[in-house]
């Protein structure tokens, strides 16, 4: 006898609350949710790892005495990647209300005390912490993609880097680097650059005679 199919249940099916994986540091391995809010993507763990190898490299390993600013924190997997992999200070920024508490949760749970919370809008902040002579060894900068905030933004980084400083930018199309490059993207060269899936992803530094 033929037997009777399972009734479908009502409704979409319950998902697993979003979470960001750590991939490296003293926190390896930890889960830690991510708000479910329009346009906030996690970089995905092949990228990140990826990322953080380069900028191991750029440090020599000196993670003690290296600064982070995270300008478009979102889910944080940038910035406590960065802190469980022992940098000095990290500041994550985020513009959002809930996507801030979100952060401020995370970093209490991991007792994160490299870590800082800043809700503030990413272009009014870099110009106030560059009027107060902040400089950071990186800066993430991980928009999203639709608002053109890249270009925005990516030029008032130059007076917050130290020396020998860097950004690390990820976007949804192929910078502009050959032939005529535009004004928000001259004076800087990408010394690491790939792709995954959509995403593109570069380590940029400023050129030597634009510094």
């Amino acid at each position: 006898m033929q037997k009777k199919s399972s009734p479908k249940p009502h409704g979409a099916p319950r998902l697993a609350p979003r979470q960001v994986r750590i991939i490296g540091g003293m926190w390896k391995r930890a889960l830690l949710p991510v708000l479910d809010a329009e346009g906030l993507r996690p970089t995905p763990d092949r990228v990140r790892e990826t990322v953080f190898n380069w900028i191991n490299h750029q440090l020599g390993s000196d993670w003690d005495n290296a600064a982070f600013l995270d300008l478009f924190a979102g889910s944080g997997a940038l910035g406590f990647e960065a802190a469980s992999r022992g940098a000095a200070s990290v500041t994550m920024v985020d513009n959002h209300g809930p996507a801030a508490r979100q952060l401020e949760a995370n970093r209490d749970k991991l007792k994160a005390g490299n870590v800082s919370v800043l809700r503030a809008d990413a272009l009014t902040l870099v110009r106030d912490l560059a009027a107060r002579g902040q400089r950071f060894d990186v800066i993430f900068l991980d928009p999203p993609y639709q608002l053109g905030l890249l270009t925005q933004i990516l030029p008032l980084c130059r007076a917050l880097l130290k020396e020998d400083g860097m950004v690390y930018a990820e976007t949804g199309e192929a910078l502009p680097l050959e032939g005529e490059v535009p004004d928000w993207l001259g004076g800087w060269e990408a010394i690491r650059e790939d792709k995954a899936g959509m995403v593109y992803y570069y380590l940029l530094k400023p050129q030597a005679s634009a510094a």
